[in-house]
């Protein structure tokens, strides 16, 4: 790597949905109106629609859960005198890291981008699929901002 040369990084995370605060506030919202209607369908004589209601706020919370932790997902997409290396780290906390040499590796993305574009590294048969948390015009920046850090490499 030559001097003038800048080694490239970048960390790829999904947008977080919703905040803490706005979480707590949704899920306070609705269990107050949905206790407020099966209040008002038990005093009807209409008391299964209660149950029902409960497993409807039972299952936004679950949701809300779930899109939150998959949001801790993280890609770190590293360029260095080691070579390009790629680690993603799963909600758990594994990784799992990539090694790719600089010399070697393609970075394949279409121009301009389909909805079902992505971008790719390959190199001598492995080819890794990353930034699957971007929209297709921010893989495709990604994806040129790469090129370009390869180029000052080589």
């Amino acid at each position: 790597m030559s001097a003038d040369a800048r080694a490239f990084e970048a960390t790829i995370y999904p947008a977080e949905p919703i905040g803490s605060a706005g979480f707590a506030l949704l899920m306070t919202m609705t269990a107050s109106l949905s206790a407020l209607l099966g209040i008002g369908f038990f005093l009807a004589g209409a008391w299964p629609v209660v149950g029902f209601l409960s497993v409807n706020v039972l299952l936004l919370y679950l949701a809300f859960r779930t899109v939150r932790r998959r949001a801790r997902r993280r890609e770190h997409i590293r360029l260095d005198q080691s070579g390009l290396c790629v680690r993603r780290i799963d909600p758990d906390g594994s990784a799992r890291e990539w090694r790719f040499e600089p010399y070697w590796v393609q970075v394949r993305m279409d121009d301009p981008p389909r909805r079902d574009s992505w971008l790719t590294l390959a190199s001598h048969g492995l080819t890794l699929r990353v930034g699957a948390c971007l929209t297709p015009a921010e893989r495709l920046d990604l994806a040129r901002s790469l090129r370009a850090a390869l180029r000052r490499y080589r």
